[in-house]
């Protein structure tokens, strides 16, 4: 991030551009699609139902269905500021019901409600009850000027509905700037809970017996990432039987090349303190939208499957966040990547990563599958398929040539595309000749590294009418974009340049568009 905070940008509007191809206001009218007659909401990604949503809450399985809270904004529109917790749940992480606020802003001294998250209390150790859902989330002190502190909220109805633990903190400000987004995971073995806050460049670890009362125990400290934001903490076992704890943040590495989005190590947790296993970080996105990352556990049998975790996040950029057509074309601002499966896997190099992949529930709402088998492609080849939400594959292969791809989103004049392949040693994924939210310059193309001598890449895109993420080599390097082609851009076409490649396998998946079952009445 560079200027205002992410808090204060949910309160401010800013000054008006114009994207490639697509006009964009970042103003906030209080129109909706009367306005004009194109859609942009998505087909097959989670969208707020109206105004606006920014950061992902760890969803939690409660009574066989998993609840998925987010920030929700129901005054944006009206630039009206702060947000609360918007309860959705869902069955499949694909299909989400909107359950309405399950915790309101501005009802309490301390204003609205931010990040956090939330567990089940199944051992009543908080004393509100055996299987209470308790939240901890940070919220600006009333009676400390608005200090950045964490509160606690319980609910003894499934998770619907809290109630705020009184005015006070259960953990104050220690006299920071930076406190924030409090993330709990128990520690089965020492019988405690653990909370991870993001407190400027360090990632506080703090221990409780009750979530009430928290002793600071150690500190992960990084530079250069910008404020460290949204922490996790997890341990995973790859399909060889190798075992790491991952600590990950969302950071900000743009200033010195890096991503924006997730940013992860493997190592060690003692139940103490967290050993990293190399001084870099590694990232689960390269792309420019991917954001305020959760991930929570994958169930299997009566119990838990340890080599998966699922994740998503929330598919925005502090630094263009109100730059979209979506406000005035359908009301509203906020949309979250696909959830995906994410594994470890062992590099060549014995270097320990994750590799990301969709979930598997997706493909039970393909509509229509296009097999193309294998085509050769010299120059520009387009395909036989027009549409605004799918996901395309292909195995391609090449001799020598320089560059080697996909066109997506390809307007009728072939003035206005999204770009994605190999171009010599790195794989790229380019939004700048297609509507999109950046105006700086800055965002337009992401690379990943290729080994050139590879000669060969496995390319798996996911197109909606505002998102692209592309998956390479088995989801070893995923780039996550927001994108605003023309409606009426639908074209696809398969390039190369300096020489041919054999696209191997190439198949179009088309999407249903997905409506969410209806909220049944109280």
């Amino acid at each position: 991030m560079s200027g205002l905070s992410r808090r204060t940008l949910l309160q401010l509007s800013a000054a008006g551009v114009t994207t490639v191809a697509v006009p964009v206001t970042t103003a906030r009218p209080a129109t909706t699609r009367a306005a004009t007659e194109q859609t942009y909401r998505c087909q097959y990604h989670f969208t707020v139902p109206e105004q606006w949503k920014n950061d992902p809450q760890r969803p939690i399985r409660i009574n066989g269905q998993l609840h998925y809270y987010y920030l929700y904004n129901a005054d944006y529109l009206s630039d009206g500021g702060g947000t609360a917790w918007r309860l959705a749940t869902t069955t499949d992480n694909v299909v989400f019901r909107d359950e309405g606020i399950s915790i309101p802003k501005f009802t309490t001294p301390n204003g609205d409600v931010w990040s956090g998250s939330v567990v089940v209390d199944t051992d009543n150790t908080a004393g509100f009850g055996e299987g209470s859902v308790i939240v901890l989330a940070t919220q600006p002190d009333g009676q400390n000027g608005g200090a950045q502190a964490q509160f606690l909220w319980y609910s003894t109805d499934g998770g619907f509905t809290f109630t705020n633990h009184g005015k006070d903190p259960v953990m104050p400000n220690p006299g920071v700037s930076n406190f924030r987004d409090p993330k709990i995971i128990r520690d089965s073995d020492r019988g405690r809970w653990v909370t991870l806050l993001a407190e400027g460049n360090k990632v506080g670890f703090y221990v409780s017996q009750d979530l009430k009362n928290w002793n600071y125990v150690s500190g992960f400290i990084k530079n250069g990432l910008g404020p460290l934001e949204c922490p996790d903490l997890f341990h995973l076992t790859s399909s060889d039987g190798s075992a790491t704890w991952v600590l990950g943040v969302s950071a900000d590495g743009g200033d010195a090349g890096l991503p924006k989005t997730f940013a992860y190590w493997t190592g060690h947790f003692d139940g103490t303190t967290f050993h990293p296993d190399a001084s870099a970080p590694q990232w689960l996105d390269h792309g420019f939208d991917w954001y305020a990352a959760v991930t929570w556990e994958k169930p299997a049998g009566d119990g838990v499957d340890p080599t998966t975790r699922y994740a998503m996040a929330w598919m925005n950029n502090w630094d263009y966040a109100h730059n979209t057509p979506t406000t005035e074309a359908d009301g509203y601002n906020g949309v979250d990547s696909i959830v995906r499966e994410i594994t470890l896997r062992e590099q060549s190099s014995g270097q320990l990563s994750l590799v990301s992949r969709p979930v598997d529930a997706l493909y039970d709402r393909v509509a229509r599958t296009i097999d193309l088998g294998t085509i050769t492609v010299d120059g520009e080849h387009p395909l036989p398929f027009q549409g605004v939400a799918y996901e395309i594959r292909a195995e391609v292969t090449w001799g020598m040539l320089e560059n080697v791809g996909m066109q997506l989103r390809k307007s009728s004049d072939g003035s206005r595309h999204i770009d994605l392949g190999v171009f010599g040693d790195y794989a790229y994924l380019n939004r700048a000749a297609t509507g999109h939210p950046d105006q700086s310059g800055q965002w337009l193309e992401s690379h990943t590294p290729f080994d050139p001598a590879a000669k060969r890449v496995d390319l798996r895109a996911l197109v909606d009418r505002t998102t692209i993420e592309l998956f390479l080599d088995d989801g070893r390097y995923v780039h996550s974009h927001l994108v605003f082609p023309d409606p009426t851009d639908t074209g696809v076409t398969l390039f190369t340049v300096g020489g041919a490649a054999v696209f191997s396998s190439v198949v179009i998946r088309e999407f249903d568009p997905i409506r969410p079952p209806e909220k049944p009445l109280p």
